[in-house]
This record gives C-alpha cells, sequence and structure tokens, in this order.
C-alpha cells in the first residue's frame, strides 16, 4: 500500500486554486439540479467503518472544485462534473478543452472561468476524445453560430455517435450502476466513482469538429498558440489524443494517464480496449514531450509539476498497463482462465506503493478478465461452460439440488455471518434467480452487497453493489441518463442511421417478411436501398433494377424527423406506403429500465 502520510496529491490538487462558485448547485432550464456542490460535504470527515479508507481519500480529492492554474495562461475547472474542462489562453479569446458532460456544468465553469479572468470569447475547442463527458457540454460554452475551429483526433465523429447509438440503451442503464448517480450521496451510500465524482444529468449536446487531427506530430497554431499533437487511437477511447503547447511547456495526456488504474473493459459496456498500445502510446510520449514539460494535467485528477515527477509518473502508469497485458499473457499460455488469472496477479512493489495506480475506476480484477477477453473471447475452453443453461433455469435446479430455497438462505446466512461474503452473494444470486419473489433471499443479498460495496476500494465496484442492493429493496430509479441526444442524432451519418435502425429489428417477428426501400437524400446527393429479409435490414447504394416497394425522396434531416415519428410529413414518395409502417412496425424499442440483480 502507499504511504497514507504522504500529501503529494493534496498539495497538487490544491495547489493553483483561484477561486470556485458560490452556487450551491447547478439547475437547468426547468430549475432541475444537475449538479451539487454541496452533496458530497460529507467527504470533509474521518473515513467511517462504511468506506474504504482509500477509495474515501480518492473521493476527498476528486471532490474538490474551483477554478485551478496549471501554468501561464493554462486553467483547468474541475469538479463541475465527472471531468475536467481546461482553457488555454490565446491571442484573441481562449482555448476550450473538453467542455464536460452537460450544457449547463459547462456554462457554469466558463463562468467561473470568466470571473477571474476577463470575459475572453471562446476562439477554439478541442475534443481529446469520443467520450460523452469530454464534448456534451460544447453548446454551453459556444455560442449559436459561432464559427471557430472545433478539432478533434481522426475517427472521432463515427465513434462518439456510434458508441452512443448502438447500445446505448443497454450502457446508459449500467452507467446507472456504475456511476451510482440515483443513489443517496453519503457515507453508507455513494461517495465517488473515482474517476470523479458521477456524472452530471443535464443536456447533452455535439458540435461536429471542423478540423481533424491526421498523424502523430501534426501542428497547429490556434489563436496564436502552437500545439503539437499525439494520436493514440485504441487506447482509453477508440478515438483519443494528446497534446504538448511547447511555448507553455505543458502536455495534456487527454484521459490516458490519470491519478487512476483505468478500465481495460469499463463496467458500463464498451469495446475492450487494447493495453498493449495504450502503454506503448505512453512510451512514445514519454519520448515525444516529458523532456519539455514542466507540467502535466489530464481531463481528469490533478496535474503533476516537474520534468522529473511527471517522467516517473507516465512511466509507472505504461508500466502498469503493459504489466497486466503481459503477465495476464504469460499466464493464459499457460492454460490459466481469465477468472483464475484475476486472482493471481498482484503489481509490483513499486506500483503498488503509488497511489496514482490504485483501482479507483479499473481494476486489477476486471482488467485482467478483458485482456484474456481480447485475446480468446468469453469461452475459457472448458466444454462444460460451451451451452451452460440461462441464469433463471440454472438458478432453479442449482437451488433445487442444495435443497431448496430455505437450505440455500441458511447457508449464505453462515458464510454471511463468517465474512465470506463472496460465496454468499453467488448462492443468494441463485435464490433470487430462482424466486425473485422471496424476501429473505433478496435481502440479505442487499445486505452482502452492501457489505462488499462498502469495502470496496474501487469507486465503481462499490456503485454497482450499492445499486444492486437498493434495487432488490425495490428502489429502482427510472433511468433518465439519454445519450442519444438530438445533437448526437444529427451527426449519424446516413450508413449509421440505417445501421441503428437493423440493431433494432425485431428477428424472429420480421423472419417471414420481405420488403425494400429506396431513400433517395436530395441533400446529400445520395442513393441507398434498404432491403429487409431474413429478418436481417441491409443496405447497400446499389441494386439489380427491381423496383422498391417504395421510393421516398427527402433529406437527410426528413428522414431523422421520419425514423423518430414514422411519419411522411415533407417527403415524396412513389409505391407502397405500407413498406414503411410495416418496417417500423418491426422494430423493438428496447428496455431503458431492464431488471440486472433479478430476472
Amino acid at each position: 500500500m502507499p504511504s497514507p502520510g504522504d500529501r503529494t496529491d493534496f498539495e497538487n490538487a490544491d495547489k493553483g486554486f483561484v477561486g470556485t462558485t458560490s452556487q450551491e448547485a447547478i439547475t437547468d432550464a426547468e430549475g432541475r439540479v444537475v449538479w451539487d456542490f454541496g452533496a458530497y460535504a460529507f467527504l470533509d470527515g474521518p473515513c467511517p467503518e462504511t468506506a474504504n479508507p482509500s477509495l474515501w481519500r480518492q473521493s476527498q480529492l476528486t471532490a474538490r472544485h474551483g477554478l485551478y492554474q496549471v501554468a501561464a495562461g493554462v486553467y483547468q475547472v474541475r469538479g463541475f462534473d465527472l471531468s475536467n474542462v481546461s482553457f488555454i489562453e490565446g491571442e484573441q479569446g481562449v482555448i476550450v478543452i473538453d467542455p464536460l458532460l452537460s450544457t449547463e456544468c459547462a456554462a457554469a465553469a466558463v463562468a467561473l472561468y470568466r470571473e477571474h479572468r476577463g470575459d475572453r470569447p471562446v476562439s477554439a475547442v478541442v475534443y481529446t476524445h469520443s467520450h460523452a463527458d469530454h464534448f456534451g457540454g460544447v453548446r454551453g460554452v459556444v455560442p449559436e453560430g459561432a464559427d471557430i475551429p472545433v478539432i478533434a483526433p481522426a475517427g472521432f465523429l463515427e465513434h462518439a455517435v456510434s458508441e452512443n447509438v448502438y447500445a446505448g440503451t443497454a450502457m446508459n442503464r449500467r452507467s446507472l450502476y456504475m456511476y451510482g448517480a440515483a443513489l443517496p450521496k453519503s457515507a453508507v451510500g455513494q461517495i465517488g466513482a473515482g474517476l470523479g465524482q458521477t456524472t452530471s444529468t443535464g443536456t447533452i449536446s455535439l458540435i461536429e469538429p471542423t478540423l481533424s487531427i491526421t498523424e502523430t506530430g501534426q501542428e497547429e497554431v490556434v489563436d496564436g498558440v502552437r500545439i503539437v499533437f499525439q494520436l493514440t487511437p485504441g487506447t482509453e477511447a477508440p478515438a483519443e489524443m494528446n497534446f504538448h503547447l511547447p511555448e507553455h511547456r505543458v502536455l495534456c495526456m487527454a484521459e490516458n494517464a490519470t491519478h487512476n488504474l483505468h478500465n481495460v473493459l469499463t463496467l458500463r459496456g464498451a469495446l475492450v480496449r487494447d493495453p498493449r498500445v495504450w502503454a506503448r502510446y505512453l512510451t512514445e510520449a514519454i519520448e515525444m514531450f516529458t523532456a519539455d514539460s514542466d507540467v502535466l494535467f489530464a481531463s481528469h485528477h490533478w496535474p503533476t509539476w516537474g520534468t522529473r515527477e511527471l517522467t516517473a509518473f507516465l512511466s509507472q502508469q505504461r508500466d502498469l498497463y503493459a504489466y497486466l497485458h503481459d503477465q495476464t499473457l504469460r499466464l493464459l499460455n499457460r492454460g490459466c482462465t481469465g477468472t483464475e488469472i484475476a486472482e493471481m496477479i498482484e503489481l509490483p512493489p513499486e506500483l503498488e506503493r503509488a497511489w496514482h495506480a490504485r483501482g479507483y475506476y479499473g481494476s486489477v480484477s476486471h482488467n485482467v478478465k478483458a485482456i484474456y477477453q481480447r485475446y480468446m473471447g468469453w469461452f475459457d475452453g472448458n466444454p462444460a461452460h460451451l451451452w451452460e443453461l440461462p441464469p433463471e433455469e440454472s438458478a432453479r435446479r442449482h437451488v433445487e439440488l442444495m435443497g431448496g430455497a430455505q437450505a440455500v438462505l441458511s447457508k449464505a446466512e453462515e458464510a454471511f455471518e463468517a465474512g465470506e461474503w463472496r460465496w454468499a452473494a453467488q448462492i443468494l444470486n441463485y435464490a433470487v434467480f430462482a424466486d425473485p419473489s422471496h424476501t429473505a433471499a433478496r435481502e440479505l443479498l442487499a445486505k452482502v452487497y452492501d457489505r462488499l460495496g462498502q469495502g470496496s476500494e474501487n469507486g465503481t465496484w462499490r456503485n454497482f453493489y450499492l445499486q444492486g442492493a437498493a434495487e432488490l429493496r425495490g428502489n429502482k430509479p427510472q433511468n433518465t441518463l439519454d445519450t442519444t441526444s438530438p445533437d448526437v442524432v444529427r451527426a449519424l451519418s446516413v450508413e449509421q442511421v440505417f445501421d441503428s435502425l437493423a440493431v433494432r429489428v425485431d428477428g424472429p417477428r420480421a423472419w417471414g417478411t420481405r420488403l425494400s426501400i429506396d431513400w433517395n437524400l436530395t441533400d446529400l446527393k445520395e442513393e441507398i436501398r434498404t432491403s429487409l429479409a431474413n429478418g436481417v435490414l441491409t443496405q447497400s447504394g446499389t441494386h439489380d433494377g427491381t423496383p422498391a416497394d417504395l421510393t421516398v425522396t427527402l433529406t437527410k434531416p426528413q428522414l431523422l424527423g421520419l425514423l423518430a415519428t414514422g411519419g411522411l410529413d415533407g417527403a415524396q414518395t412513389s409505391g407502397d406506403p405500407q413498406a414503411l409502417t410495416t418496417l417500423m412496425g418491426l422494430l423493438d424499442a428496447g428496455d431503458r429500465d431492464f431488471d440486472i440483480v433479478t430476472p
């Protein structure tokens, strides 16, 4: 463990403090609170028995909020959302880096900056990567109709919109667990998420990039500020980049090096990231930039000052991801499975002693399993696991085999009293899935989740356990998070629009339906044919000349409106309008509030 007496992080988190807001909360246009500054005041006290001391310490650090000076002409607002927004002062205005998740929070952050630094106009925006907490607030800082450069890494738009649309419903539901946004903020509830406190709940927006960074070493002069970029695709996000300010001797590491072990596979769900290339890009950043840097900042947490210190920080972060990758591969090549490897790997002593290598957000356990998944997939090679029964049937049979629900409950109570909470959770999960109405089993499993959550060093694990406990007790919140905002939907390419329809087709109901629709998009000068057969919706720019059942001539905005409402208002059509009605009737809306801890 790191030294509890090491206060370096607290000193760095407070360094450069300029001031903070007098607001108690940030609200939206309807007066709804989207960010509460006072919610975490309880963290000022000593760590209680209901929290892991290491996570309590991390949350004390990430709960700090205000405007901070990073270097001359470089500022950050921290603690106004899960992420940070940064400001680089240029010749005519200020360049905004990663404008948070919500427009309301971003507007409050830029207002705080201007309160202390003057009413500088926003002269450019930089998105370091394609996650919503780094672009969603952009319309809170950029006035409507402003003509300024918006800079992003190559591939940004494709990944930013696809992640939030294709599997957005399921990801949003699991995000509620991961960030604990609906949990009470208290010493027995949500105390943070490791990477920041939680996600804001305001309006998500998106302005499309006007300039893509396509290669490492690309330089741009933005409002008189020279910026050198490093592309890092496949690291913390599919499209991501670091950058260096040579004249400021400042290095921005986006989300590739933060003060915790990050996720190789986020618990909300995503594509598995590549820790091998992640480590290599950190090596490249060290070689390209550290000798010419006096301070390093990122899009979460607090900066690191000093050339020697920031070089050591990046080197240890690099070794962290490389070690997990290489040791997982070594052990899987000895025949160990992901679950087994997760119990075997311990970090080297130097990394174990580094606060910034602790698993507050990612964890050694679930990252190792993700690396195994990346290379080997879900199957561990054991034929018994190749075709297992689904959870409910498996649970019923397990409970029957163990002598019934009461016998399971008795054994679980013994395990609970003995502190064997992992085992108690496993067998009680069978009892609940076999009979979700079994009140005693639900309550005991909730108590087990309380203990597992309150003992966890990992903020997202704590939130998952405590949200699971809340729902077992009947406290299931409505999922209000929606990353498919109008801006995100408008940014979809036509191909992505039809892809998003294809994943909603209810295959079995569509087995016997064959239809085709031609879409003539006049503003894009594109012609697309969508065809439904065998429960699959395909799209093509060419066809064999066979007339479609329906031809629709319209613009892309009209297409988006049509798919949202199912109506043909404003579109020109020829053929059978019933084809569209049939297609729309075969789409599955998904379930924003599906069950997780019960069947």
